[in-house]
């Protein structure tokens, strides 16, 4: 359907105009998104809601001026916070908080709102968490680590605290998809898939149904076989790497693709391996001067038991 206007927009026929609250990139053909002009509306910033707020409490024709209202700066943060850069849902906090204060005496017409003024109003608890600050480490690393741990009601508990508080919930589904490489691995291959699809739900459903794919994942990675077999292995090749710097292809791995390359060796004696008994055959992969060398040791756990297995009766006959 795209690709049918995709001339008439080209030729000024069509003024296309739309608005999306989704990554225009996934759902408009590169083609077409070439020829527009893509402007991105950002959340607003924990300054600008401060602003906002600001002026709908001090404002006595738009806002809530007439009412000499107080906003106590423990309220105000948190209102800051749940708000989540979304100017609306500041505002309507705000004017049910109003509603709910009440003022001090007759004397003092001014009506304070509190934390606990605020709470009331937005039915549910202020949490101690700070997106950009040390209790959202602390938290992500007692996330992780619960998992680490095999503890599926710990993980539980700091998701649900972090998604309470107000956390991006695809920041809690891509540190489960890093965990699924780093702690299983191997141990349980499907973890990853598992945490991919427990992100892409979330996308699909969104708040509040998509936390339960996230909550799934949470506990089927705790739950889980570990292994960091996978993630020492890649620190060992990287270190490598940096020190032997760029090595030589081996003759006999290399692809001879023309004549010349065929005369100097390139691809002389490589065994192909589907020619052999299970489909090994002992032959050297690594540059020569790492000949021998071994960075992945699987774990005794799990599905990389059978893998270490397999492994060690293939370097045996190596």
């Amino acid at each position: 359907q795209q690709d049918a206007f995709l001339h008439h927009v080209e030729s000024g026929l069509v003024t296309l105009i739309g608005a999306t609250t989704e990554n225009p990139s996934f759902e408009v053909i590169a083609p077409l998104l070439s020829r527009c002009r893509v402007i991105v509306l950002n959340t607003l910033s924990d300054e600008d809601i401060a602003a906002l707020i600001d002026q709908a409490v001090k404002d006595r024709e738009r806002g809530l001026g007439n009412t000499e209202l107080v906003l106590e700066p423990d309220a105000l943060l948190h209102l800051i916070r749940i708000s989540d850069g979304d100017g609306r849902a500041a505002l309507n906090a705000l004017e049910i908080a109003a509603a709910l204060a009440a003022p001090e005496d007759d004397e003092k017409k001014s009506r304070h709102i509190t934390l606990e003024i605020l709470e009331k109003s937005l039915q549910n608890k202020a949490l101690r968490y700070d997106k950009n600050g040390e209790e959202h480490y602390n938290i992500i690393s007692a996330f992780h680590k619960s998992m680490r741990g095999s503890d599926p009601d710990a993980a539980l508990y700091w998701l649900a605290r972090m998604l309470a508080a107000g956390e991006d919930p695809l920041y809690a589904a891509r540190r489960m998809v890093r965990f699924a490489s780093e702690d299983v691995g191997n141990a349980d291959p499907h973890a990853l898939q598992l945490a991919l699809n427990a992100m892409e739900a979330f996308r699909f459903l969104g708040k509040p149904e998509g936390e339960l794919a996230l909550a799934q994942a949470a506990v089927y990675l705790a739950a889980a076989p570990k292994s960091n077999s996978i993630y020492s292995a890649y620190g060992k090749v990287k270190a490598v790497i940096q020190d032997s710097g760029s090595l030589p292809v081996p003759l006999h791995l290399r692809n001879a693709v023309t004549g010349l390359m065929k005369k100097l060796g390139y691809g002389k004696d490589y065994k192909y391996a589907h020619d052999y008994e299970e489909a090994y055959t002992p032959q050297s992969y690594l540059p020569e001067a790492l000949e021998g060398q071994q960075y992945y040791f699987p774990a005794d756990r799990g599905d990389e038991k059978a893998v270490k297995e397999r492994l060690d009766r293939w370097r045996n006959l190596k």
